[in-house]
């Protein structure tokens, strides 16, 4: 299914409420607020696992990631659409969003996500990684996610009192 396909208004609404501490409202905000990479797993076409890091954004209840159209995560999404994914914290206090969705794969010649992914991360074009990136050569395609099972986890109470400091610096 692509873009263009997918239903919109009522019958498009595929409700995920989310088990565990947050809302749907809250783990929608988390989603949109947060800069770290989307952890995404799927199924290679052989049975195996296969997990990557992506950049992402969340809109629309959807998670749009970006990569090269060669990239071996097309062929894997092609072949199996089911996805696990997780976004969340790398310091303490840890929380996060984990789930379950199905993938689309959609050309993006004009790289209308990876533009919006590139201000997102990188707060614009004028990187060296950026101008790789935005080559007119690279094939690009998007991918969007569609939840279909969600849960957060927020150890915030349990660790109050661990701060970055408090962790100290290996030697």
């Amino acid at each position: 299914m692509t873009d263009s396909d997918r239903p919109t208004g009522a019958e498009a609404d595929r409700s995920w409420d989310p088990s565990g501490p947050w809302t749907r409202a809250e783990a929608a905000a988390f989603l949109t607020d947060s800069r770290v990479p989307i952890r995404l797993s799927c199924r290679t076409p052989g049975g195996g696992l296969w997990m990557l890091s992506l950049w992402y954004e969340f809109r629309d209840d959807a998670l749009y990631c970006a990569t090269a159209a060669s990239a071996d995560v097309i062929e894997f999404l092609d072949h199996d659409p089911g996805v696990a994914f997780e976004v969340s914290v790398n310091d303490p206090p840890y929380r996060g969003v984990r789930g379950q969705g199905e993938a689309t794969v959609d050309p993006d010649p004009e790289k209308t996500v990876l533009r919006s992914l590139i201000d997102r991360y990188l707060g614009g074009t004028d990187s060296a990684l950026a101008q790789r990136l935005l080559d007119k050569d690279r094939e690009e395609v998007k991918i969007r996610i569609d939840p279909t099972r969600v849960a957060t986890w927020d150890y915030s109470d349990r660790m109050k009192d661990v701060q970055d400091s408090d962790r100290g610096d290996p030697a």
